[in-house]
């Protein structure tokens, strides 16, 4: 499933597309997704004009300018392709592929831009385990997808003193508690593993071990809270620096993946300087977790 990096990623690219657009049709070639398209969506649409592209966690929101908002996730397998006129872009930096087949485009938003150009923003989804929601700005927030999520790990919002009250008292592993997105929203399998490599911390750890018996975060939990502020920027960056390129990328494979220090390094040697362990995989609630059991403690 895509992660938070990815999916801000996608929005980045969707923004000089949709952004100040007019919808002037929405094509759905069917009528559901994983759920059921929200009744009446075409016309709740057709004719306004698109003001942002938003991001929260793992969802992208598309603001029209009546106050409607748009709410679509992309599951295991959606994606967006802009089409102007013969140029066909895919905005993303998926570890994972991408369709192109239009046996699985099902909805096409076709928009006049404000420069009069005219563009097709289609979404491909072979598996359909993605969905498209309805809500307004002012009740968003109490959406049933997004309300209790956690928060965002971008910016500084996220300290050492935020993560030990999420963790304090908690005898999960240390991995489960940073999936658990009511705590914070968007980190998914790939950048905890990432998160807690760069941060010498066992998946397998107690997460309450993180935070004193006065409640205060540990230099581990500083530390933690570092990794995943840095670990999301890292990637965030690394999905842009492909979509400068991104009229030509092929939506396959964006930059960070050659970053992997332990997800999907299982038998290789440990980046960490001075550390001669090797990185393992175990399995985590189905998940595969890789670390090094050396130096992550």
């Amino acid at each position: 499933m895509p992660e938070l990096p990815e999916v801000e990623t996608v929005r980045r690219g969707l923004q000089p597309a949709m952004e100040g657009a007019r919808l002037v049709r929405l094509e759905l070639r069917r009528a559901d997704l994983r759920f059921a398209l929200p009744s009446g969506l075409p016309a709740a649409l057709e004719g306004r004009t698109i003001t942002a592209i938003g991001r929260r966690a793992k969802y992208l929101t598309m603001h029209f300018d009546d106050g409607v908002v748009l709410i679509s996730h992309l599951g295991m397998s959606g994606s967006y392709r802009i089409e102007d006129g013969a140029e066909a872009a895919m905005p993303g930096a998926f570890h994972h592929g991408r369709s192109k087949l239009s046996a699985h485009d099902h909805i096409v938003f076709h928009l006049t831009g404000p420069d009069g150009e005219t563009r097709r923003v289609v979404y491909n989804d072979p598996r359909r385990f993605g969905f498209v929601d309805l809500d307004r700005a002012d009740t968003l927030a109490d959406n049933r997808h997004l309300k209790g999520l956690g928060l965002e790990p971008t910016g500084n919002a996220l300290d050492g003193t935020r993560l030990a009250a999420m963790l304090a008292g908690k005898a999960t592993p240390l991995k489960a508690a940073l999936l658990d997105q009511r705590l914070i929203a968007g980190l998914g399998n790939i950048y905890v593993c990432e998160a807690l490599w760069r941060a010498r911390l066992s998946p397998r750890r107690k997460a309450g071990t993180l935070v004193t018996r006065a409640g205060l975060p540990t230099p581990r939990c500083h530390a933690l809270a570092d990794a995943v502020r840095a670990v999301i920027a890292d990637a965030i960056a690394a999905g842009g620096s492909s979509l400068r390129d991104y009229v030509h990328a092929d939506g396959s494979l964006g930059y960070f993946q050659h970053s992997f220090a332990a997800y999907g390094q299982e038998g290789e040697p440990c980046r960490h300087e001075g550390c001669a362990g090797t990185i393992g995989r175990i399995v985590q609630s189905g998940r595969s977790t890789f670390y090094c059991p050396t130096c992550q403690r």
